[in-house]
């Protein structure tokens, strides 16, 4: 049981990582699509608040995923995860956005645990602590 604990907080990282990348990569795909989702759920300046979110996303999750300076991709997640769910998903009387709501809450949780532990032993922060 011990070998498999040492994949943990790898496998936590790809799962944390792939949400971020993959909403990195559909933004880069479509970022007018984006721009018009922004400015629905009155995201301030969407057009340059889209570049800057496919940048977040992209760096924040590649760094998490390979745990490179964990700790600050972390937090830089968390605080996306908790401005999404304050500033776009809380509408009261929306079940569909408290939703989305509390799974950016789950997640902002999930990085403040990443934040204190940081990447683990299979990451570029922790090489060589195996």
């Amino acid at each position: 049981m011990h070998s498999i604990i040492a994949y943990w907080p790898a496998l936590a990282r790809v799962m944390m990582a792939s949400l971020f990348i993959w909403d990195g990569i559909v933004q880069l795909r479509n970022p007018s699509g984006t721009t018009k989702y922004f400015a629905s759920v009155h995201v301030p300046a969407p057009e340059a608040a889209v570049w800057i979110s496919v940048i977040v996303h992209l760096l924040a999750g590649l760094a998490v995923l390979f745990g490179f300076k964990t700790r600050w991709a972390a937090a830089v997640l968390c605080l996306l995860c908790l401005g999404t769910a304050f500033g776009v998903h809380l509408r009261v009387g929306d079940v569909s956005n408290m939703t989305h709501f509390y799974k950016n809450l789950v997640m902002a949780g999930g990085f403040l645990y990443m934040m204190h532990y940081g990447g683990g032993a299979m990451s570029i922060d922790g090489a060589g602590r195996v």
